[in-house]
């Protein structure tokens, strides 16, 4: 009985053991498949989460890693691919007065203090200004683009209200320089003025901002150009001056230079007044430079068919009560190369009598001088042009560039057109690919280029613009000294003095205008304030400086031919 027992607890032992066993296997299964089940809910759950996404809703807006790495505004570069303008990494100064969230005062210091611990580190603010804008407990920026050994000096002031945040700024590596073309970016991101305000959409859409926009500036021809106007402004005590130097065959500008200029990395009040472009905003009597644009019609027209006709000169031309004189008398008789050489009113406006107020008008409205001029940027001046039929005494006066004002941008279009084989185009300062020049409008037939080419140079050789005659670079142009019109009359104190010129003569590729408003009579001038002391110098200085760079070079073996125009010359020349 007791052998039975034992045998019986045995077994009961043994089962009680395989049943522990066997849940405990039970448990384990049931824990893998609860945790099969839960990683199965996920990929359903992602699965119909992708689905969702791919089917039912818009694809994300997310940036790409390219995107991500994109500049957020695309460079501005000139034409040699160096950067004009790019974005990078700043800080700026904020002022922040709920910084500290206690309601407590924003400052620890007073407003005074902190403002004159900020003006040591920044020398340029003020004080007075620094304290009423901390005192206002109005958040803003106190200072943008501030150098990083600043941001650390700003720190060591202490003030929690004083916040480093750092963003992207618009650099513009050169300053000042070409600034009336770059214009510069405001604080809300967008462009202003000049091109970063045409290329605006482009140079943030991240499809075009991966590549520079190139513009057609040449960046040493700009350098050039500015550093010879800002001289002769200064040495003439001039109130600004402005130049352009452009390709004849393309119409690409490849400088553009007005002065004072401004600072698109800080726009203060003096940069604010600065902004106002005179080569493609202000409009100008030009004077005497466009006697040769007048004898270019006569002579397309067939009204100037010999150019040793000789014409009086040595009396005022009385036209309606109103007196036509030139400074000087240069001589009882003028021919047309004579009447260029010493820049005579009288005689230029014969010639344009006889051409006539229609056929003027024409030549000039087809020379864009009756719009605004023809270039990318906003600021574009709209010309003081008179309407309807040109009486005699207008005729007259427009031959030698009074009663009409344009830019200088219009004259070296103008002039462009003369010297290229007659051919007007627009000015761009998008860079122009070979071959892909816009067509243009025929305005002067081939011939009369030609001979417009050596008038041009006979003028730099024996006349008015001797000072613009770089040797070697076979220069010709024409001086204009205008008086600016005031209330009552001209003003004989105030001078616009412009020098247009083209070289090389026997083969025209380039264009250059300089122009001084309101040069003084200096000892840099000879103490006199016409074009031929002022502007022409500019340009003879210019010419050497931007030739070699754009495939020019001095050859004093080469020049246009002459021959058959230096008789014509009162006693001939050698």
């Amino acid at each position: 009985m007791t052998a039975i027992t034992v045998s019986s607890a045995i077994s009961s032992g043994r089962s009680q053991l395989v049943n522990t066993r066997q849940r405990s296997l039970l448990m384990a299964r049931l824990r893998v498949l609860w945790v099969l089940a839960a990683f199965a809910l996920l990929a359903v759950a992602a699965l119909l989460r992708i689905a969702y996404l791919g089917v039912v809703e818009d694809a994300p807006r997310g940036m790409s890693m390219y995107q991500l790495l994109l500049p957020p505004r695309g460079e501005i570069a000139d034409r040699n691919g160096v950067p004009l303008a790019r974005a990078f990494p700043a800080y700026s100064l904020w002022y922040n007065p709920a910084a500290l969230d206690d309601g407590g005062a924003p400052l620890v210091k007073s407003p005074q203090q902190v403002a004159r611990e900020l003006v040591r580190i920044f020398p340029d603010m003020d004080v007075q200004d620094l304290t009423r804008r901390l005192q206002s407990g109005q958040p803003g920026y106190l200072r943008r683009r501030v150098l990083p050994e600043d941001a650390n000096r700003i720190q060591e002031i202490g003030e929690l209200a004083l916040e480093i945040p750092q963003e992207t700024e618009r650099f513009y590596p050169q300053g000042s320089m070409a600034s009336h073309v770059l214009g510069y970016v405001a604080a809300d991101g967008h462009g202003r003025v000049g091109m970063e305000a045409v290329l605006d959409k482009d140079l943030l859409d991240p499809a075009k901002r991966a590549h520079p926009a190139v513009l057609s500036l040449d960046l040493r021809v700009q350098g050039a150009l500015e550093e010879e106007l800002t001289k002769g402004m200064l040495a003439t005590e001039a109130v600004g001056a402005a130049g352009i130097v452009l390709d004849v065959d393309t119409g690409e500008v490849l400088a553009l230079a007005s002065l004072p200029a401004f600072d698109p990395n800080r726009i203060d009040a003096a940069g604010q007044r600065n902004m106002f472009n005179r080569v493609t905003n202000q409009v100008y009597e030009l004077g005497s430079t466009f006697k040769p644009l007048t004898v270019a019609a006569a002579i397309d027209a067939g009204v100037v068919t010999d150019l040793s006709r000789r014409y009086q000169a040595n009396r005022p031309l009385e036209i309606g009560g109103f007196q036509i004189r030139d400074s000087h008398t240069i001589g009882a008789s003028l021919n047309v190369p004579e009447a260029l050489i010493h820049s005579s009113n009288i005689v230029t406006a014969q010639i344009a009598d006889a051409l006539g107020g229609k056929a003027l008008k024409r030549t000039m409205s087809d020379l864009g001088m009756d719009q605004r001029p023809f270039i990318e940027l906003p600021a574009r001046g709209f010309p003081i042009w008179a309407s309807g039929d040109w009486p005699r005494l207008r005729t007259m006066t427009v031959s030698y560039g009074h009663g009409i004002a344009v830019t200088p941008l219009h004259l070296a279009s103008a002039y462009a057109t003369m010297v290229n084989g007659g051919i007007w185009r627009p000015a761009t300062l998008r860079k122009v690919e070979p071959g892909k020049a816009a067509k243009g409008r025929r305005v002067f037939k081939a011939s009369t280029s030609a001979r417009m080419n050596q008038l041009l140079r006979m003028i730099a050789v024996y006349g008015t613009g001797r000072n613009a005659d770089a040797p070697g670079f076979r220069v010709g142009g024409k001086t204009g000294s205008a008086e600016k019109p005031g209330a009552g009359g001209y003003r004989r104190s105030t001078l616009v003095s412009t020098f247009a010129a083209a070289f090389p003569m026997d083969r025209p590729r380039y264009v250059v205008i300089a122009m001084l408003d309101e040069p003084k009579g200096t000892a840099a001038s000879s103490y006199q304030r016409t074009a031929a002391w002022n502007a022409a110098p500019i340009v003879g200085k210019v010419v050497p400086r931007i030739g070699p760079l754009l495939g020019v070079r001095p050859d004093d073996t080469r020049d246009i031919d002459l021959s058959d125009l230096k008789p014509l010359v009162h006693g001939g020349v050698e």
